[in-house]
């Protein structure tokens, strides 16, 4: 009989074990290593192809363009005795890698196409310029977007003044809200009129525009707050856990109102604001609304547009600072205007104030909805010199806006008309 033989296990010693952890380790790291560099060429050609895009695009003419100064309180000032236009986009949501290329495309392509018709004296952009989520965009760079855009209004030749959204500086992106406020200040950029505001202010983007008459007196104030991101843990904003303007930047505006106000003989201006989160009385004004059968109640007055995001509606913070209140007593805004919800572009009067949701861009945020029309586009806002003002909602896919690149094929149905038949 032949006589088998056990092998017997050979047993590794720990300096073994460590030199093969060791070699899975490096192994991963050169894997990760690569895979980065690659990503960051591709998107590096991506992000040429884009700025080649920006560069066929015209600027916008005009028979006689506003050119702002910077008035002695430091703010920038529009002087003129005619009305003046001002173009509120929102959430552009330039991704600004290799996964969203195309899609950013589409983004510029709208953007030039509704400013080149509109020829606005300012355009204003409540938040969410920037999308660098990566799975979306194949991005972590948030400059990226930034730049995009910051180009794209140099080569218009537009004044424009942006205020920040929950997308701008994720908690994961490379650059932070200072970064990119210092980008947007840089005179790199001259047709941005941002200003990162006071020190002791929470948020970057608190500041105001002012517009005045040929006599100095201010016609109208332009309020531009930093709304924030998220709160309570919710770092990636997985929970929608918003926050909203804070109380030292409530103090700020009502301060620096009363000091325009000694400024200008005594007489509070008319005024503006564009943030981008939502304050609370948005939901309260939607929910009285629709509970009134969408009929106008003492309080709430409907103007146009729909709400077009489900369940809570209206995507806002559970805190609230007072802002509205403080807007109330203080008498001098008329209009808030903010972006965040795409789906929501409705415009109501609320106890005194219009409050309005601006058209969206976003080709890339929300699943799929670069097949969808209805919410995309631009809100035009037009203050007469007396301090009134009126704004309207105007839908891209109209033939008045004529695009470089041919425009993308759309359903004009509701987003979440599929879902809920």
């Amino acid at each position: 009989m032949k006589k088998t033989e056990k092998k017997e296990k050979i047993k590794k010693t720990p300096k073994q074990k460590a030199k093969i952890a060791l070699k899975v380790l490096l192994i991963i790291i050169a894997v990760i290593a690569i895979v980065t560099v690659l990503c960051a060429c591709v998107n590096l050609i991506c992000t040429a192809s884009s700025r080649n895009f920006i560069k066929t695009i015209d600027a916008v003419e005009y028979d006689e363009q506003l050119i702002p100064s910077v008035a002695d309180n430091g703010y920038y000032t529009f002087t003129t005795d005619e009305d003046l236009k001002v173009v509120q986009l929102t959430d552009i949501h330039i991704g600004g890698g290799f996964m969203s290329v195309n899609k950013d495309s589409m983004a510029i392509n709208a953007v030039a196409a509704m400013i080149t018709e509109e020829k606005p004296d300012l355009v204003i952009v409540t938040g969410d310029i920037a999308y660098p989520v990566p799975f979306q965009s194949g991005t972590f760079n948030n400059k990226t977007g930034a730049v995009l855009f910051a180009e794209l209004m140099e080569q218009l030749g537009v004044y424009w003044a942006p205020v920040f959204g929950n997308h701008d500086t994720e908690s994961y992106s490379y650059y932070s809200r200072e970064y990119i406020s210092d980008l947007y200040s840089s005179d790199e950029y001259p047709h941005c009129l941002f200003q990162a505001g006071p020190d002791d202010v929470d948020g970057y983007g608190n500041y105001i525009i002012n517009v005045e008459d040929t006599l100095g007196e201010i016609t109208q104030s332009l309020v531009l707050l930093d709304s924030h991101s998220y709160v309570d843990g919710d770092a990636l904003g997985i929970l929608w856990k918003y926050d909203c303007v804070h109380e030292n930047q409530v103090e700020w505006y009502v301060d620096a109102m009363n000091a325009l106000a000694e400024e200008n003989a005594g007489i509070m201006p008319k005024s503006l604001m564009f943030y981008h989160i939502a304050a609370k009385e948005y939901r309260d004004a939607w929910y009285e609304y629709t509970d009134n059968g969408n009929e106008d109640t003492e309080n709430v007055t409907y103007y146009y547009g729909k709400a077009g995001e489900t369940d809570l509606v209206v995507y806002c913070s559970e805190y609230n600072y007072g802002l509205f209140d403080a807007v109330k007593e203080l008498g001098s805004t008329q209009g808030m205007f903010v972006g965040h919800d795409h789906l929501n572009n409705f415009s109501v009067d609320y106890k005194g104030i219009r409050l309005t949701y601006g058209y969206s861009i976003d080709y890339l945020a929300y699943s799929g909805i670069m097949k969808y029309g209805l919410q995309r586009g631009c809100t035009v806002i037009e203050i007469s010199p007396d301090g009134s003002f009126d704004c309207h909602g105007e839908n891209y896919y109209q033939d008045k806006y004529q695009s470089v690149k041919e425009k993308e094929e759309v359903t004009m149905d509701d987003y979440y008309s599929e879902t809920d038949e």
